[in-house]
């Protein structure tokens, strides 16, 4: 047998596997992983059935079948499985090194959207590119570039974090990266989407040990230009209002009061799957802003409760992933994909129980819609692939002494 020497052979073990090899390398088991991926397929699934039910009336309408929306969502949904399990399967580190290019491909996107004649305008909103039936939404992907790009920051420039001469070396990339963005996704209009950049921005920001001091400098500067640029136009300031009188703003509050309604109907156990009155055009959006009015209607107060409990048990494990992650990286990486999940669900949610204004915001995994199932699929990946990646057992993970130094910096 002949000898390897030490350089080939060290060598070899620097060198990257092929696909082949790649491919067949077993995925490690830990519990963590396991429970994200039951719990995004779970949820992918429940909302699968749902969108067949909500858009039954209104394809039957468009297209002659109550099938066409579903099958629509059935092909995504494929495409999205794919892109949970590359996102589980890549080395999540490997995203730090292709931060930059992906966010300027989502500033890109999000400006090419812009442009008259290539945008597709919808409802006066100008949010999709593509042909026919073949549509993306740039806004979903630039709530992925912000995560990655902002992590890839935070974690480069850690121990200029604590000190407060040194805040312009992170402070500045971080607003510069969100504006650039927010601006774009803003001019669409997309506002909700704008909030859900500015969550994760701020869930990054935290993670990572902000001093509460300067956290609180830079977000009620944005906080407060935020409040005044919901309020400027007409349609946003009639939502806000119509959540404090509906009576009053009777068009603005239609959607609300029907979507309360339906809940209403549901009672404890639902009507019966299918048997929900909601999508025959009382409605609007049934199949995707609105989707958990019809699963209260069709399933109940135990339906909502199931998806509800759903939701809080990919945050619980999503922040477990974040503490036990072995890096700053993965910490700051796995925070902000549960931050994003969780949050977007909470403002659709809000929306359609009458808390929140009305906003057309997907619900995560269960409205109908391509590329949003898709890049949100793929962040649970990504979420997935810190989790198995994450010692068992570990309850601090390599994030801990920047955590511990921003405790006692606070204090």
């Amino acid at each position: 047998m002949t000898a390897v020497s030490p350089r080939l052979a060290a060598r070899r073990a620097r060198r990257r596997p092929s696909p082949v090899e790649w491919m067949r390398t077993p995925l490690p088991q830990t519990a963590a992983f396991w429970r994200v991926t039951v719990l995004v397929g779970a949820l992918a699934l429940v909302g699968l059935l749902m969108v067949l039910s909500a858009s039954s009336v209104s394809a039957i309408g468009s297209s002659g079948s109550a099938w066409t929306v579903f099958l629509k969502q059935s092909i995504w949904l494929l495409i999205g499985a794919g892109a949970f399990w590359l996102g589980a399967r890549i080395d999540y580190h490997r995203w730090q090194s292709g931060a930059l290019p992906l966010y300027l491909l989502a500033v890109v996107l999000c400006g090419v959207v812009l442009v008259p004649g290539v945008g597709i305008a919808v409802d006066g909103a100008r949010r999709w590119i593509g042909f026919g039936e073949l549509r993306m939404q740039p806004s979903e992907v630039a709530k992925l570039a912000l995560l990655v790009v902002s992590a890839s920051v935070l974690a480069r420039r850690g121990d200029a974090l604590l000190d407060p001469k040194r805040v312009k070396e992170w402070a500045g990339p971080i607003a510069a990266f969100f504006a650039v963005l927010a601006f774009l996704v803003f001019r669409e209009p997309d506002m909700d989407s704008v909030v859900v950049l500015a969550l994760i921005a701020l869930t990054m920001l935290v993670v990572a040990g902000i001093p509460m001091r300067i956290l609180s400098a830079m977000v009620l500067p944005v906080a407060g230009i935020g409040l005044v640029m919901a309020a400027w136009e007409p349609y946003r300031r009639s939502r806000m209002l119509a959540l404090l009188d509906p009576a009053g703003h009777e068009a603005a509050a239609y959607q609300t009061v029907q979507s309360v309604m339906a809940m209403g109907r549901g009672g404890v156990f639902g009507v019966g799957l299918g048997a929900g009155r909601a999508k025959w055009h009382y409605l609007p959006n049934a199949h995707t802003d609105f989707i958990f009015s019809i699963i209260g209607e069709e399933l109940g107060l135990v339906g909502t409760l199931v998806v509800l409990a759903a939701f809080a048990g990919l945050a619980v494990i999503g922040f477990s992933v974040a503490r036990s992650a072995p890096d700053r990286f993965g910490a700051l990486m796995a925070a902000g994909v549960t931050a994003w999940i969780t949050g977007q669900a909470v403002i659709n949610l809000g929306a359609v129980v009458g808390v929140l204004p009305v906003a057309g915001i997907t619900l995560p995994f269960l409205s109908a819609g391509g590329s949003s199932l898709v890049v949100t699929m793929l962040a649970a990946g990504i979420l997935a692939n810190v989790a198995r990646l994450s010692p068992p057992g570990a309850s601090s993970g390599g994030a801990a002494p920047e955590r511990a130094a921003a405790r006692r910096r606070r204090s």
